[in-house]
Formats: structure tokens, sequence, C-alpha cells
């Protein structure tokens, strides 16, 4: 029997695959770089965007912010997809000479039935579109969506996270959005209710409350984040023990809950060195007197109970 010999491929029957190999491994790095680079002229773009778009609304700097950094993240999350599908479906054909474009027109009737069953979303998609064309919810404003309120951390086309004060993190499909209250759009509004004695003088409160706001607005932390005066709109109601005084203060946006309360602090400190009065609810207990010879039926009770537990405790 003749020796069999193995045949050995020379060097030369593996450059054809290492070529594929190298050209599809450069494909995913470019696509690497790309997405880097397009990150980086993002955040150039981001001080410039925001520049013209406070040249052509003239809003606060801190609204342009938001929504120049809210478009930017949407664009680039959107590209990164764009460039990584692309490199992805180019590697595998100069890789493997996989030809990916057939196997997606032939997909095309199952993509029509699984369309269907993808209609929620879908109208995730395109409510997450008008919310952004809208401009009405950008990154960091504070919001109450179906009755649940937080912080924005994220805007997707198909949903939108935030965070609670409590920390929990919230996930709402776009298209489940049945109502948004924005309370940082543009300004905000602290509300006030001064509660007061009726013994007091309610104009002297008012003038006093005005007065605390504008030394507050005198100084430069605090006169940064105050817009307008405060607005004293009068005696609201007549609780059961106080007047109520309702007045707000306009603010920068997110601002208005710290404002409130070192306007608060400094209510209270003021009134104290003035001796206004600050009620609080107060009862009235009427005691009444115990009837004749209940006292003598309670101390017969008391004997029968003492007797009953010494007999039980004999036996």
């Amino acid at each position: 029997m003749g020796e069999m010999q193995i045949r050995v491929p020379d060097a030369a029957f593996f450059y054809p695959f290492l070529e594929r190999g190298v050209r599809a491994v450069a494909i995913l790095v470019a696509a690497w770089v790309i997405t880097l680079l397009f990150r980086r002229l993002l955040r150039r773009l981001n001080g410039y965007a925001e520049r013209m778009l406070q040249k052509h609304d003239g809003g606060p700097r801190i609204e342009m912010e938001k929504r120049a950094r809210t478009l930017t993240d949407i664009v680039g999350r959107a590209a990164s997809i764009a460039v990584w599908v692309t490199a992805i479906l180019m590697a595998l054909r100069e890789g493997l000479g996989f030809e990916a474009m057939p196997l997606l027109a032939s997909a095309g009737v199952a993509g029509i039935a699984i369309g269907f069953g993808a209609q929620s979303v879908v109208k995730d998609v395109i409510t997450g579109l008008f919310l952004l064309m809208e401009d009405r919810i950008r990154l960091n404003d504070v919001v109450v969506i179906n009755g649940t309120g937080g912080l924005v951390e994220e805007i997707n086309l198909r949903t939108t996270v935030i965070r609670s004060l409590d920390g929990t993190v919230h996930i709402f499909p776009n298209g489940q959005i049945q109502t948004l209250a924005n309370m940082t759009y543009q300004y905000s509004y602290y509300v006030f209710d001064i509660p007061v004695a009726y013994s007091q003088d309610t104009d002297k409160v008012a003038e006093i409350a005005r007065e605390v706001a504008e030394g507050m607005r005198a100084e430069q932390v605090w006169g940064a984040k105050i817009l307008e005066p405060l607005e004293v709109l009068g005696v609201d109601k007549f609780a059961d023990s106080a007047v109520i005084l309702k007045a707000r203060i306009k603010t920068l946006p997110i601002q208005q809950w710290e404002v409130g309360r070192e306007m608060n602090r400094r209510l209270k400190k003021r009134f104290d060195e003035l001796g206004i009065e600050i009620p609080f609810p107060q009862r009235t207990l009427w005691m009444r007197e115990a009837p004749a010879g209940r006292e003598e039926r309670m101390d017969e009770i008391r004997s029968v109970v003492r007797e009953l537990l010494r007999e039980a405790k004999g036996a």
C-alpha cells in the first residue's frame, strides 16, 4: 500500500480569506471612528445651536441649553444607528460575501405582516417625533406625565424616561402619554399660601412679604434666579384659624422650589422679629363631670374583679 499524502494548502490559499477579514475589520473600525468624530462634532455644534436658538427665540440661556441638548442627543443616536447598521451590512458582504439586500427584499412581505403587530411601536415613534418638533418637553425638564412627576432624563423616539423625587425611574411609551404638564417650560412660578392670624393687618403682612422678596432680589445669588418682583394676589380665603394670603414669584425654570424654600425661611424669621403670629389649628376640649354615684359603682366593680382574680389564683 502506498503512503497517504496530505496536501497542505499553500499560503496563497488563505490570502483571499485574510483579505476579506481585514476589509471587514477595517469597516467596523471606520464605523467606530466615524461615530466618535460625529459625537465630538455634535458637542461643538451644541453650543452653536444654543446661540442660534437664543438669537432666534430670545429665551433664557438655560432653555436654549435644554432644547439644543435634546435635539443633538436625538440626532446623535439616530446617526449612530444608521452608521452601525450600514457598517455591519458592508462587513458581512466584504467578509463573508453575504448579500443582505436580497434577504431584506424577500422579507418585505413578512415585514408587512409584522407591521400590523407593531402598530403600537409605530405610534410611539410618531408621537415621539411630534413631541420633539413641538418642543414641549426637553431634557432636564420637570414634568408630570399621566399623573407621575419627575425630572426628564431621556427622550427617545419610542420612550420618555423620568426620575421622580424618591429616585424611582418611570418609563413611558410615547404613544401612551395621555397628559403632559411641563413645570419648567421657559419660566416657573412658586406659589405661596401665607397664613396670618385674624387679628393681623393683611396689608402690612403683604408689604413685609414684598420687602423680603426684594431683599432676595438684591442679592447676587438669588437675584439671578428671580425674574420678577413678588406678586401678592390678595386674601385667598378665610380658613378655620387663619387668613390665607396668596402670592407668587417668577423664577428661572426648575429654580422655583429653591427660591420658595429660602423665602419661606426668611418670612418666618421676619414674622418672629415683628411679632406677627402664624396661627395653627386649635381645639377646645370640654370635660363633662362624672354623674353622681359613678365613682362608688366603679369601686364596687373593682372589688368584684379583685375577688374573682384571687379565687382564680387560689384554684
